[in-house]
């Protein structure tokens, strides 16, 4: 067998999260890893530069290279800098979101969970981080509120259509993404605190989609029937959903070794696998390594409260 794949997640977030993981793909065998910098931006750059080279793909976590609305990207400074010369492929997860999750949403919810999406109340905690997932339960008739004033920039305005996230994205992201990524997403321990807050956005919405840590950064304690489509949870975080009483988890990304991995570490696992570069690599080509590879979302069901195994 060929030596190991090795894939890096270096994150902004919580070193808490953090997790190695070693399994067999295809008949190759991977490593595949999570750091967390806690926050801290220089010490992040300095792990991105000294993996560089020395492993098969990097992903970004808790910072996107870019937000997107409407086919526009808007790519925020301090991702940019932070990989810039680097060898190494370097992925945030945009490609798994505009083909996998898009994927997940349309075709799997339906078919393999009996999840049917028209007419029901999403809250999508933000649109700019996951456009197509904003697009997808669009087409398939979803009831959607849009979370990004909110959960973005604390502002309490529900926002609805596709045409306003994209009014919205032209007037405030080219400024935004230019100033500290923390003014958009929560980092280090903030990650670890949650805020309830907007309860009667919760309590209208069926599913809560979206960033795990955007989701429970202001979560009730009481999540009694919601479906929770996200990815990223460790074990605490799942026996968090189960303590308030969620009815379905499903992850974008599978269970690996105990937890869920983000986007960006799914996407750098399958760039390593197709031996290509990022920018190489179409929606489709994302759609076909992923049957090919046999990865599949998980799915778990909660029992209901009281109810025993």
């Amino acid at each position: 067998m060929d030596r190991s794949r090795h894939v890096v997640s270096v994150s902004l977030g919580s070193s808490r999260g953090d997790h190695r993981f070693e399994t067999e793909i295809l008949g190759q065998r991977f490593i595949i890893e999570r750091i967390g910098t806690n926050g801290d931006y220089q010490l992040f750059c300095r792990r991105l530069r000294e993996l560089d080279g020395k492993v098969d793909a990097i992903g970004l976590g808790g910072i996107n290279l870019a937000l997107v609305a409407g086919g526009r990207r808007y790519y925020i400074r301090d991702a940019v800098r932070a990989i810039r010369g680097m060898r190494t492929p370097v992925v945030d997860g945009l490609g798994i979101k505009e083909s996998w999750e898009r994927h997940v949403i349309l075709h799997i919810l339906p078919s393999e969970v009996g999840l049917t999406l028209r007419g029901r109340r999403v809250l999508l905690v933000a649109s700019v981080d996951r456009y197509g997932m904003a697009e997808a339960f669009t087409q398939a008739g979803a009831d959607v509120i849009f979370g990004d004033l909110m959960f973005g920039l604390g502002i309490p305005i529900r926002l609805r259509g596709l045409t306003t996230i994209k009014v919205l994205a032209a007037i405030l992201l080219p400024i935004l993404t230019r100033g500290p990524f923390t003014w958009l997403y929560p980092t280090g321990k903030k990650q670890e605190q949650i805020v309830p807050k907007y309860g009667p956005v919760y309590r209208w919405a069926e599913i809560l989609a979206g960033d795990f840590h955007l989701i429970q950064k202001h979560m009730p304690d009481d999540l009694s029937g919601k479906t929770i489509l996200t990815n990223t949870v460790t074990a605490a975080d799942v026996e968090a959903l189960r303590q308030r009483r969620a009815a379905l988890l499903v992850t974008v990304t599978p269970e690996m070794g105990g937890r869920s991995f983000g986007t960006n570490v799914l996407e750098a696992v399958l760039v390593a696998l197709s031996g290509r570069r990022p920018e190489e690599l179409r929606p489709a080509d994302y759609l076909e390594w992923m049957r090919r590879a046999g990865l599949r979302p998980r799915i778990e069901r909660f029992a209901p409260a009281g109810a025993q195994g």
